[in-house]
C-alpha cells in the first residue's frame, strides 16, 4: 500500500502541515509530502527541556531531535518552525501524570499529550497557517467510510498506535491524515535511507517521552514529595500482609516487588486505596473483573450498534464486551483492568472510539 494523504486536486494548491518530532516517522511523511507537489511546511513543538533529556536522542520533542526535525525539513527544502509549548505540555501532561499516581491510578501521557498539545494546540496552527491538512507519523489509518472519516487499526499490528489515538474527535479526525498506516515499519526506514535522510538508523522514541531513564517515580517525586509517603499492604480478606513504601510504586496486575514472602500463593496488585494509601493485594482470581465504569467517552462510530470488542492495556487483546450507557461490560473476565488507563472499542479493525476507566466491578464479588 502507497502513502495517501487524500487531498483533492490539484495537489500544487494545497497546504499540508507535518508534526515533525525529529524521529524517523514523521521525516519520512515530510519528505512524502513534499513528493506530492503541495507546498508543505514542518512544525516542531518544544514540549520539555530538561536534565539529560536534551542531549539525548529518541526522547522526541527535545534537544538534539528538534536539531534533527530541522536537519530534514532543510535536506528536502521545506519550511519548518518550533513553537516552545513547555509550560503548556507540563501543566496539561506532566502535572497530570504525578496527579494521576498519587491518586492511585495509572496513567497514559500519550493520549493526554494527543488531547492536548498535540491535537488541539497544533490543529490550530496548522489552521492558522492555512493548511488543508495536519499530518503525523502515527501508525493508523484514516479510512473514507460512508458516513465520514473513519479511524482504522494499522496495518501492522506490531506497529499499530489506534490505542492511543481514541480520544481523537470526528472534527480532528477529519482533518488529520496518517499516510503510515498502512506501511510496515522496515518500509518506512527503507523509504528514509532511499530518500537520504539522516534520521533513517535512528532509534524509535520511548513510550513516555519525558522520563529520560525510564525512571517514572522520580519524576513523581520532583513535582509531588510526598509521593514516598508508605503505608500498608493489605489482603483482600483484611489482613494486614506488610508495608509499601509509596503508591507510585505499584499498580494494578503487578506481582514483583511486593517483598511478601512465604505465601502460599502468589500475590498480585488488586487495586490502590489511594486515600487510606493502602495497597489492596490477593491472588490472581482477585484480579478479575466483570465490568469497567467509563468516564469521558469518545464516540466514533456513529449509528453503529453491532458485536465489539475491547483492548484495557496497551499492549493487550481486544476482548469481546458491549457497552451499556457508561458501563463496559465483559463477555468472560478480564484481567488486570486499572483505573487511569482506557478502554478503546473496536468493530474489527475500526476504532469506534473509548473512554477512561474510573472504576472496576470485581468478577469474585459478583459471584460472592
Amino acid at each position: 500500500m502507497q502513502p495517501e494523504f487524500q487531498l483533492a486536486e490539484p495537489r500544487d494548491q494545497r497546504r499540508i502541515v507535518v508534526a515533525m518530532s525529529g524521529g524517523v516517522d514523521s521525516s519520512v511523511v515530510a519528505a512524502l509530502a513534499a513528493k506530492t507537489g503541495a507546498e508543505v511546511i514542518g512544525v516542531t513543538l518544544q514540549l520539555y527541556d530538561h536534565g539529560a533529556a536534551v542531549g539525548r536522542t529518541g526522547s522526541c520533542c527535545a534537544g538534539q531531535d528538534i536539531r534533527d526535525a530541522r536537519a530534514v525539513a532543510d535536506r528536502i527544502g521545506i519550511a519548518h518552525y518550533v513553537f516552545d509549548y513547555e509550560s503548556r505540555f507540563r501543566d496539561s501532561v506532566i502535572a497530570d501524570f504525578a496527579d494521576e499516581y498519587m491518586a492511585g491510578r495509572t496513567p497514559i501521557p500519550c493520549v493526554k499529550c494527543n488531547m492536548g498539545v498535540k491535537f488541539t494546540d497544533l490543529f490550530q496552527i496548522a489552521r492558522d497557517l492555512g493548511a488543508d491538512c495536519l499530518a503525523t507519523g502515527h501508525y493508523v489509518r484514516r479510512v473514507e467510510g460512508a458516513a465520514g472519516a473513519e479511524l482504522h487499526r494499522a496495518a501492522d499490528p506490531a506497529r499499530d498506535q489506534s490505542y492511543f489515538l481514541f480520544a481523537t474527535t470526528q472534527a480532528q479526525l477529519d482533518y488529520l491524515r496518517f499516510p503510515l498506516g498502512g506501511l510496515p515499519k522496515a518500509q518506512v526506514r527503507e523509504i528514509a535511507s532511499e530518500l537520504g535522510l539522516s534520521v533513517a538508523l535512528k532509534p524509535d522514541s520511548q513510550d513516555i517521552c519525558f522520563v529520560p531513564d525510564g525512571d517514572y517515580a522520580k519524576i513523581v517525586r520532583k513535582l509531588r514529595p510526598d509521593a514516598d509517603e508508605g503505608g500498608e499492604i493489605v489482603h483482600v480478606d483484611g489482613r494486614v500482609m506488610g508495608r509499601h513504601r509509596g503508591l507510585i510504586h505499584y499498580t494494578v496486575g503487578q506481582r514483583k516487588g511486593l517483598e511478601i514472602g512465604g505465601q502460599a500463593e502468589p500475590l498480585y496488585v488488586v487495586r490502590l486505596d489511594a486515600e487510606a494509601r493502602r495497597v489492596i493485594v490477593g491472588p490472581k482470581a482477585a484480579l478479575a473483573v466483570s465490568g469497567a465504569l467509563l468516564s469521558d467517552i469518545n464516540w466514533l462510530g456513529g449509528d453503529f450498534t453491532g458485536p465489539l470488542t475491547a483492548k484495557v492495556r496497551s499492549m493487550a487483546r481486544p476482548v469481546p464486551a458491549r457497552l451499556e450507557g457508561d458501563r463496559l461490560i465483559f463477555d468472560a473476565p478480564e484481567y488486570g483492568v486499572a483505573p487511569g488507563q482506557a478502554a478503546v472499542l473496536y468493530a474489527g479493525d475500526r476504532v469506534l472510539g473509548g473512554g477512561w476507566i474510573a472504576s472496576t466491578q470485581g468478577a469474585m464479588a459478583e459471584a460472592a
